[in-house]
């Protein structure tokens, strides 16, 4: 269970990173990702750096039902993405469908833990 938190929250970094950085400059990729900058992608930007903060966080003191209440949130909204988005054909999608699955192996193996 420690190493499977350890990876979800290093996998919520090693994304997060990056993509906070790309938003923040503007590079050109996100535009195709994101689209526009507007206040809606702002707002996302709060939301990722919140995540990717936490992760930091909960990486240095890990207390597991904090990182599961993280990563529950984080797989509710990344599942919900395609209904909202309205399309499987977006990488911002398909990636968050592929951490999703990871979360959830982590949030089993805290539950199974706890059992």
């Amino acid at each position: 269970m420690n190493l499977l938190i350890k990876l979800s929250l290093a996998l919520n970094i090693l994304v997060l990173v990056p993509v906070c950085g790309s938003l923040l400059s503007g590079a050109g990729w996100i535009l195709a990702a994101y689209g526009p900058a507007s206040p809606a992608r702002g707002i996302l930007l709060s939301i990722y750096l919140a995540i990717l903060i936490v992760s930091l966080g909960l990486l240095v003191r890990p207390v597991p039902a904090m990182v599961a209440a993280l990563l529950i949130v984080q797989i509710i909204y990344k599942v919900t993405t395609p209904f909202t988005v309205g399309t499987l054909n977006n990488p911002v999608v398909l990636s968050n469908l592929a951490i999703a699955a990871f979360h959830a192996v982590t949030v089993a193996a805290i539950v199974q833990a706890k059992s």
